[in-house]
């Protein structure tokens, strides 16, 4: 029974350890490692990079576009890469300014944290402004949650006056990273809910020209000149899945197809290896950035991009046009989660 009883003991033990969050540092900079030995997915997230998830190791092979070594050198030249959150509006807007509530606000281009003059990515995809509030590991999962209070920042607050706050869990759990994001609205009026994410995603040691994607849409987003949307659509008209050989992307999809949990499933696939990422049902669009490479150059990357509405969201939405635009009451939440796991890696 003794016996027993000290093999039980160190199973559970050996559950326990099997999930682990370490806090470390890479050229100066702070990185929270996740990790599942069992399933050999290690998760690394640098808070004072935009709360960014920079690498998704299967097996030793990041699934994650991050060709990026030196931390400290890109936090003082900023690209896009891993996952990227885009707040407090995702993607391009039609104009140097957004409504809200039936009110024009217009940026403040003197600032310089607002990309125009078709703003785009918000103004959080780098920022250094997120706290950590806790960093564990259980017999279940790890996970690493972080905190940006918007309110406290007068250049924020001056672009987008909406006293709100965020709080970003990274959560891996059996094999699967689930990225999960909450809005609290401490101000006193109705706040757009325009946000999204920006994940570049990879099949390991297979060439994008091999890649084929499934895109779970019906309907395509119809853009101007400057991939604005204009809040019109038409049918999904690509073959699906869609090799992505002879097929550049940066399109809008809407009208998704869900499972039985009203779950969207993107993925590419290739050789036997797939990666594929799920969206929670308030993420009903979904942005999908495959670019042509420029010349004598290649481009290993797609990004699958949740989002809560279409492009210029908000601004259509004043127009009449699109009348989903998702909002947060003044003292209430709003929360939602991706997910991400690979196969055959």
């Amino acid at each position: 029974m003794k016996l027993i009883a000290l093999l039980l003991a160190f199973s559970l033990i050996s559950v326990a350890q099997n999930y682990t969050a370490r806090r470390t540092s890479e050229q100066g900079v702070a990185v929270i490692h996740l990790a599942d030995a069992a399933k050999g997915v290690e998760v690394s997230v640098v808070p004072s990079l935009g709360n960014r998830a920079s690498e998704m190791k299967v097996h030793g092979k990041n699934i994650l576009y991050f060709p990026v070594s030196d931390l400290a050198e890109l936090q003082k030249k900023p690209n896009l890469s891993g996952v990227p959150f885009l707040a407090p509006w995702a993607n391009r807007l039609d104009e140097e300014s957004f409504w809200a509530n039936g009110k024009k606000y217009s940026f403040n281009m003197t600032l310089g944290n607002v990309r125009g003059p078709v703003p785009i990515h918000g103004l959080l995809a780098n920022s250094d402004l997120w706290d950590l509030v806790e960093v564990g590991a259980d017999r279940k999962s790890a996970h690493v949650t972080s905190r940006l209070q918007f309110w406290k920042h007068p250049d924020l607050m001056a672009q987008w006056p909406f006293a709100h706050e965020y709080e970003m869990t990274y959560r891996l759990a059996d094999g699967e990273l689930e990225v999960k994001v909450t809005v609290k609205n401490l101000s006193t009026k109705s706040m757009p809910i325009a946000l999204g994410f920006h994940p570049y995603y990879r099949i390991p040691d297979v060439p994008r020209d091999r890649w084929i994607a499934n895109i779970p849409a019906r309907k395509i987003a119809i853009t101007d000149s400057r991939l604005v949307a204009t809040g019109e659509f038409k049918p999904f008209d690509l073959p699906n899945p869609t090799p992505l050989l002879g097929h550049p992307l940066d399109t809008g999809f809407a009208d998704l197809v869900h499972d039985d949990q009203g779950r969207a499933h993107f993925s590419i696939e290739a050789e036997g290896k797939k990666v594929e990422t799920i969206y929670g049902p308030k993420y009903p669009v979904a942005v999908v950035y495959s670019p042509p490479a420029p010349a004598g150059q290649t481009v290993n990357f797609i990004c699958f991009e949740p989002m809560t509405g279409i492009t210029n969201a908000i601004n259509l939405y004043q127009q009449g046009k699109y009348p989903e635009l998702q909002t947060v009451a003044p003292g209430a939440t709003w929360t939602e989660s991706f997910w991400i796991r690979a196969s055959g890696i």
